[in-house]
């Protein structure tokens, strides 16, 4: 799944490529992929608004137009591509967006899992869904007492708090394995037990982490591509996350994988007792 690093390389990519272009068509072969409003209003809505900007929020890639913003959420396998109006349609490919260049952007998902809003500017941060999100990994208000209030009644593992949207968003579960092996913390340990110390090394970690991440394009896994031809390299940087049964980098011990909340997760059993 496309995280924090990924979405932000695809917006990047997106970018530079979409900004003054209007849309003129519209094709949604799989209406369930529109979450809001109906598919009916979005295709009606949307066609003849010029896409000015392009900005991210958590995981959610914003497309800012004339009246509305276009939220897209790629969940697990979504990708948009590139193609002329005139390309056959291919599997998977379930909403196409006809821009006056005579180009189409393709958004296709193999698992149908993805979602996008069609949401009214002045309306943006008051519904759902980026009125449900946290604080920004850079937010200036993310601090370890903020962390300590949001977790204090939460005996949940941190590995799992930390993949809580509405407390940090954008860190999935590849970066909340690094993180906590930087900070030496161990991804079972209960929410409501770590102190502010620790609290303050999480939030460094998460800075880091995903800044370097960004650098590198983000992380290759499995079917994520931010966009065709531009793969991540970060994959070539981490310490745990994939490591099952190889060593250490800092101590030599064996990584283990185990479950935490339903997510596979890895760590060293010495460095983060």
């Amino acid at each position: 799944m496309p995280e924090l690093p990924e979405v932000e390389t695809i917006k990047e990519t997106l970018k530079q490529k979409l900004v003054n272009h209007k849309i003129v068509g519209i094709s949604v072969r799989y209406p369930n992929l529109i979450e809001y409003p109906n598919s009916h209003d979005f295709e009606k809505e949307i066609v003849g608004e010029t896409i000015h900007d392009l900005s991210r929020r958590g995981k959610w890639i914003l497309f800012e137009l004339d009246h509305y913003y276009l939220l897209s959420h790629l969940r697990m396998e979504g990708r948009y591509l590139f193609r002329r109006s005139n390309d056959p349609i291919q599997k998977h490919e379930h909403i196409s967006f006809l821009l006056e260049n005579g180009e189409e952007l393709r958004y296709k998902d193999t698992r149908k899992f993805g979602r996008m809003h069609l949401i009214a500017k002045e309306n943006l941060y008051q519904q759902k869904p980026l009125s449900e999100l946290g604080l920004e990994p850079w937010d200036k208000e993310l601090n370890a007492k903020y962390l300590k209030t949001k977790l204090k009644t939460k005996s949940i593992p941190i590995k799992t708090s930390l993949l809580d949207q509405s407390i940090i968003t954008g860190i999935g579960n590849i970066y909340a394995n690094e993180i906590l092996f930087l900070g030496k913390i161990n991804p079972m340990k209960s929410s409501n037990q770590l102190t502010l110390k620790q609290l303050d090394t999480i939030i460094c970690n998460t800075k880091k982490v995903l800044e370097n991440a960004i650098a590198q394009g983000g992380t290759t896994i499995r079917s994520y591509e931010s966009s065709e031809g531009v793969h991540g390299r970060f994959q070539q940087n981490l310490y745990v996350h994939g490591k099952q049964g190889e060593f250490c980098s800092i101590c030599g011990t064996e990584i283990i994988k185990t479950t935490v909340g339903g997510r596979g997760t890895y760590y060293c059993p010495k460095c983060q007792k």
